[in-house]
């Protein structure tokens, strides 16, 4: 078999291959005998079936089969072998009827080339904002993580976040306890107050006590959420679609969270064991730990200031355009030849950025290695059990979670996807000249929805 590139245009080009019977001869042979011991046929012994009855049956099927497969290897070798830069994929000029009289065959495929990049990220300058840890940021992660770690204890009234329990009884038009088999009383409900979409609804419980009765409307707590009104007054979410009336609520209990205090306990819960010894120490893991979490932010800003940067700069190349409007609507059922110059204008700075991303990937060696998913797997695990309260859990959870996970193809291929992004932007974070600015939050949510205009 010889497969050969046929230059067309700068960017565009023909892969040309010939086929000759001895390319192909032994595997036909061998897929025809195999069907002559796996299948049936009337009359005839397992593996006693004449050849003849056989490639009259399934010749033309079997041949087209092993032709087609063993095309496609040797154009991938070709395009391995010789580093073929593509774009997209060999699109086949025409669809090649295979007969059992004709023994050689041409092949033909159009290709399109990636231009070539001369990328000096040494040369490049981008931005990257931090974002100044104030301290009221520090009194605020402050005091929630003393809610968070503190203890539920009886408390005297009703305070933003408690949690009330009592009675709930629906009132007629007149504001009285409506009585009768189709009035709806709850004897041991609960409301929290904070969650209500209605604050002045959440307003009206503030400061009461027990044995106080507050008059409210469940309805405009919740949108009308049928759902969440079924659950509150315990009924059908039919009955709960109608309720529109006011209820009266008696206040039984109230719970509400004493705030976690200085201490070995708190130190140990919010950041291990040891850790922390102090109040002092305590202060700056805080400080510490807001920093952490906003430097995301600052690298998803770096990410499009970056990629903005490189594509302004290098992406002005030629492209083979024909070729990828083909290929696209090859391969995309939603873009047609009516729609395709419109798409294909919306599509191209994403188009220059995936080549030179892929320039860069190459040049600076970023490979994704299995431990690289694992990884990451095991970070997305960690979060969602956190975000459940569940920390601190023994490896082994996170790492049973990860292969699981990692197990599904689609989510594999979007997690793989994610790391290589991730480690890209890293290696061209410290290949590129930062020019580091700290600013105030405010300031960089301004510079950030400029940036992303």
């Amino acid at each position: 078999m010889n497969v050969t590139l046929e230059k067309v245009g700068e960017l565009t080009g023909k892969l040309i291959v010939n086929v000759v019977a001895d390319d192909y001869a032994k595997d036909l042979d061998k897929q025809i005998k195999e069907i002559g011991k796996t299948h049936n046929f009337p009359g005839f012994r397992p593996g006693h079936v004449p050849t003849s009855i056989i490639v009259r049956r399934f010749g033309k099927d079997v041949k087209s089969d092993v032709i087609n497969n063993l095309v496609y290897r040797e154009v991938v070798k070709y395009i391995q072998d010789n580093k073929l830069p593509l774009l997209g994929q060999p699109l086949p000029v025409e669809v090649k009827e295979i007969s059992m009289e004709e023994k050689d065959y041409t092949f033909e495929y159009e290709v399109g080339l990636s231009p070539e990049f001369n990328i000096d990220l040494t040369a490049e300058t981008v931005p990257y904002y931090t974002i100044a840890v104030t301290d009221e940021m520090v009194k605020e992660q402050d005091e929630a993580l003393r809610e968070r770690f503190g203890a539920q204890i009886q408390g005297e009234e009703v305070t933003e976040k408690a949690v009330i329990k009592g009675s709930i009884q629906e009132l007629d038009a007149e504001g009285n306890v409506k009585e009768g088999e189709d009035a709806i009383q709850v004897n041991d409900g609960s409301l929290f107050p904070y969650y209500f979409s209605d604050k002045e609804e959440a307003a009206k419980f503030l400061g009461k006590k027990v044995g106080d009765k507050v008059v409210f409307n469940p309805a405009k707590t919740c949108n009308e959420n049928s759902a969440e009104l079924a659950s509150m007054l315990r009924i059908s979410q039919d009955k709960a679609a109608e309720v529109k009336s006011d209820f009266e609520f008696a206040i039984a209990e109230i719970t509400v969270v004493k705030p976690a205090e200085d201490g070995e306990e708190f130190f140990n819960n919010v950041f291990g064991k040891d850790h922390v010894h102090n109040a002092e120490e305590y202060t700056a893991a805080v400080k510490g730990m807001i920093a952490s979490q906003l430097v995301p932010n600052s690298d998803n800003l770096f990410r499009i200031q970056a990629e903005k940067q490189l594509v302004d700069k290098y992406g002005n190349v030629e492209l083979p355009t024909e070729f990828l409007k083909k290929w696209l609507i090859a391969t995309n059922k939603e873009l047609t030849a009516d729609n395709i110059d419109v798409e294909f204008d919306k599509m191209l700075p994403s188009v220059k950025w995936e080549l030179i991303k892929g320039n860069i990937s190459e040049s600076l060696e970023i490979k994704v290695e299995e431990e690289d998913l694992k990884n990451f797997a095991m970070m997305i695990a960690a979060r969602q059990f956190a975000q459940y309260g569940m920390t601190g859990l023994s490896e082994d959870v996170y790492e049973d979670y990860a292969k699981r996970m990692l197990e599904d193809k689609n989510y594999r291929a979007r997690i793989s996807e994610e790391v290589a992004d991730s480690k890209l932007f890293h290696a061209l974070m410290a290949k590129v000249n930062l020019d580091k600015k700290e600013v105030s939050l405010e300031e960089f949510k301004k510079i950030a929805e400029e940036v992303q205009k």
